[in-house]
């Protein structure tokens, strides 16, 4: 052991001794020998080096270590440790009143290092050289020789066996020939290693290694802290962008069903924009802007609008009469591919006008099986005499329908309120209107199509059995009794007012539609009526493909028992479906 004479301190090498001389009494700044680190204390750097340079302080481990093998026990240490402490100290003290310090590089090892704490001074150059020159000259010759001689044998390589003169030769020989033994530290060395099982790091102290993986844990911790804060973060922004996109999806759906259910309430007519009336006026004021009414003209027709919607009477300027008769003479003389035609009983033809164009269709139809029903005998205790109502009267009797309790569903559907309003009706209004009339009927539903292509084959078999109890043997034109059909499929409704069977057994219904205008329907009503006029009643039944039709047939009277008794049973509406 070695012991410092300045301070006392307690040293177990001579390379030790000169890096504590030359550190903690020559200089007070302390260097890194391999990153020029500076301003830290001996401690602080000791730790700098064994963390950030350890790879390239192994190898001056190494050799200390193999220098302490080599100079023997401690009690030999004990027996020259004064001898060794007044050498050491003439000689630095000869060495610090030296002029020539830029000579006395050559008084450490050959790499310039300092064994086992490896400190270095930019100031301390000067010092180093001048101790080195003096080393193998004269002053430091002497001190190194009388440590030999008193305290150290003959060096011998740890690994080989061999012995040198020297410790320079020795440490030569190891790293000329065993210089790859030298990567790792040796395991034979006294002071225990301790690695790191983080990284691998080999630390020489326990406390060292504790401090490092303890900065292992801080820096995870810090990061499993940070990926919580952000992960944390991203959740919640990912939170509020999905709520930002559930509201604006939402947003969106209510917007777009608002938008439907308006396109809806205005084609049925439930958009609060005036009724028959309203719109009447409005197109008649059009056509006075636009030049083509005379004002004269336009209050005269106000004036018979006003008179006809106040005794609820329709006004006939769409009526044309006397079809009928017109097609019974037309299957008389002529249609020579017709088998068999069967007609309804007499019925006049009703066509919209410019206050219900659109949406009127329903009316104009119930219109039609009113003026066939009122001109039968049969239904003359029912109807009273009553006359063909205008289209405002017509939705004011639907009203008081469902005020005495018929379809209660459908009539929730149009808010209870018709007058004033553009709504549609459909077979259920009609048959709610008809028994409320004591008039016997029923709602047959062709719910889905019964032949190729979207056809109705059954629909045209159902209503020629109405039509015809017997075919064989009837004469080719057949006027019945039976009122005519109400007819109903998606969008619009029309009159079935009679079926022609071909000759080769196919089947066409003629059919009233109040859509064709009365000038086309006139053309009917001349003597010679031409085939290509028929067209527009014709019907085949690759005409009609629509995906459902109802149709309302009329069969009799009811009496006031089985009146209450239908409309009990119309709480809840059916209707008997084909197929």
């Amino acid at each position: 052991m070695f012991s410092c004479v300045i301070c006392g301190e307690t040293v177990t090498s001579e390379p030790d001794m000169k890096a504590h001389l030359l550190i903690v009494h020559m200089e007070n700044e302390v260097i890194c020998p391999f990153c020029k680190l500076s301003g830290v204390n001996y401690d602080e750097m000791c730790f700098h080096i064994e963390t950030a340079h350890f790879e390239q302080n192994v190898l001056e481990r190494n050799f200390e270590k193999i220098n302490t093998v080599q100079y023997g026990t401690s009690d030999n240490k004990k027996d020259n440790t004064l001898q060794c402490r007044m050498e050491v100290n003439s000689s630095l003290h000869s060495a610090c009143a030296s002029n020539h310090a830029k000579s006395s590089a050559q008084s450490l090892p050959k790499d310039g290092t300092l064994k086992h704490k490896a400190f270095c001074s930019e100031n301390l150059t000067e010092a180093r050289t001048f101790l080195k020159s003096k080393e193998k000259q004269s002053d430091l010759t002497k001190i190194k020789g009388s440590i030999y001689e008193t305290m150290y044998s003959p060096p011998e390589c740890p690994f080989c066996g061999k012995i040198e003169v020297c410790s320079q030769d020795m440490e030569t020989h190891v790293k000329t020939k065993h210089g790859d033994l030298l990567d790792t530290p040796l395991e034979d060395c006294d002071q225990p290693l301790y690695d790191c099982p983080m990284c691998g790091l080999i630390c020489t102290n326990y406390h060292i290694l504790q401090e490092h993986v303890d900065l292992h844990l801080e820096e995870s911790s810090f990061e499993q802290g940070v990926d919580r804060v952000q992960c944390s973060r991203d959740l919640e922004l990912a939170h509020q962008l999905q709520q930002e996109e559930d509201r604006k999806r939402r947003s969106e759906e209510s917007k777009q069903e608002l938008e439907e259910f308006q396109k809806l309430q205005k084609q049925y007519g439930l958009s609060n924009s005036g009724g028959y009336k309203q719109q009447q006026l409005r197109n008649m004021e059009r056509e006075v802007n636009r030049g083509r009414m005379h004002p004269s003209e336009f209050h005269r027709r106000k004036a018979d609008m006003m008179e006809s919607l106040a005794i609820g009477i329709d006004d006939g300027k769409t009526k044309t009469s006397g079809i009928i008769e017109a097609l019974h003479r037309y299957y008389e003389n002529a249609a020579t591919d017709v088998r068999h035609v069967w007609l309804s009983a007499v019925v006049d033809h009703f066509h919209s006008s410019s206050g219900d164009k659109g949406w009127g269709c329903g009316y104009r139809n119930f219109q039609m099986l009113l003026s066939s029903l009122l001109q039968n005998d049969a239904y003359d205790d029912c109807l009273k005499g009553m006359p063909v109502p205008c289209i405002p009267k017509i939705q004011s009797m639907i009203e008081d329908a469902w005020k005495e309790g018929f379809d209660p569903q459908g009539a929730s559907q149009l808010n209870n309120r018709l007058q004033g309003t553009k709504a549609w009706i459909g077979a259920c209004e009609v048959y709610a209107l008809l028994t409320s009339l004591r008039i016997k009927c029923r709602i047959v539903d062709f719910h889905k199509s019964t032949g190729p292509l979207g056809t109705h084959p059954r629909l045209f078999e159902w209503i020629l059995n109405y039509y015809s109890s017997e075919r064989e043997g009837s004469p080719k034109v057949v006027c019945t009794s039976k009122p005519p059909i109400y007819l109903q499929h998606q969008g619009h409704s029309r009159t079935v007012v009679g079926i022609e069977e071909r000759k080769n057994r196919t089947l066409c219904l003629l059919i009233f539609d109040p859509g064709c205008p009365s000038r086309e329907m006139q053309k009917l009503l001349k003597q010679n009526i031409e085939a290509n006029s028929l067209k527009q009643l014709r019907k085949f039944v690759g005409n009609l493909k629509h995906k459902q039709y109802q149709i309302v047939a009329v069969e009799g009277v009811l009496s006031p028992e089985e009146k209450v008794a239908r409309r009990q049973a119309s709480q809840v509406f059916t209707a008997e479906k084909i197929p």
